[in-house]
C-alpha cells in the first residue's frame, strides 16, 4: 500500500480505525493530535522497554475491561492504545494482562481487585477502564501489563504517568514508558502502544 510523503503506514492505520467510526474517545482525542501514539513502530524504533513483573503478580485474573467495581474508589482512568508489531501491523487477539495499585497504594494480594486481562479486537485494540493508582514508599504511580501476541513471548512492563513529581526519585521509571494523557471532565484519557518484537 502505497501513502502520500510524510504519511506513516501507522498513521494510515489509525485514521482508518478513526473513519471505521470507532467510538473510542482517546482515538478522538488522537486525532486531534491531543494524544500522539507512543511509542513508534517501525524499523529503526525498538520494541517497548521491558521491565520487572515485580512482587505483585498474580496469575490467572479475570477477562475484563473495567477494573472498576464495588468499592473501587480514585479517579477515573479510560486507557487505551493498540499492540503492534515493529512493522506497525496490528496484532489482533494479544493478551494483555493489567495489575495495579489503589487509590491508597495498595494492592490485593488476595483477590483480583484492579486486576484484569483482556484480548485485543482484530484491529489489535485494547481499551482499559480503571482508576489512576496512587504512588507507594519508593514507587511513582504505575501500572503493570504483560503482553503476549499467540505462541511468542510475553513482554512485562509498566505504564507511567507524565508530570508525576516520584517519577525522578523512582529507580525504575523510565520516560519511554510515559503515558500520553488528555483530559475529559474527571476522567483521565490515556494513550499507550505496545510495539512487540516481532515481524
Amino acid at each position: 500500500m502505497s501513502t502520500p510523503s510524510g504519511v506513516s503506514r501507522r498513521d494510515v492505520l489509525l485514521s482508518g480505525v478513526t473513519i471505521a467510526g470507532v467510538s473510542f474517545f482517546a482515538d478522538e482525542l488522537l486525532a486531534q493530535g491531543q494524544l500522539t501514539p507512543t511509542p513508534a513502530c517501525g524499523a529503526d524504533h525498538a520494541p517497548t522497554l521491558r521491565q520487572t513483573e515485580g512482587p505483585f503478580f498474580t496469575p490467572n485474573s479475570p477477562e475484563r475491561q473495567s477494573l472498576i467495581e464495588a468499592g473501587v474508589t480514585g479517579r477515573t482512568l479510560e486507557l487505551t492504545g493498540f499492540v503492534l508489531a515493529r512493522s506497525c501491523k496490528p496484532v489482533p487477539r494479544a493478551l494483555v494482562d493489567f495489575w495495579q495499585a489503589d487509590a491508597k497504594g495498595e494492592y490485593d494480594n488476595k483477590g483480583f481487585r484492579l486486576r484484569g486481562h483482556q484480548f485485543t479486537d482484530g484491529e489489535g485494540r485494547y481499551r482499559l477502564r480503571t482508576i489512576v493508582p496512587a504512588r507507594y514508599t519508593g514507587r511513582t504511580p504505575h501500572i503493570h501489563v504483560k503482553v503476549q501476541a499467540a505462541n511468542r513471548p510475553v513482554l512485562t512492563t509498566q505504564l507511567y504517568f507524565p508530570d508525576e513529581p516520584g517519577n525522578a526519585r523512582d529507580p525504575i521509571f523510565r520516560p519511554e514508558l510515559v503515558i500520553r494523557i488528555g483530559q475529559a471532565g474527571e476522567t483521565r484519557q490515556g494513550r499507550f502502544d505496545f510495539v512487540l518484537d516481532m515481524a
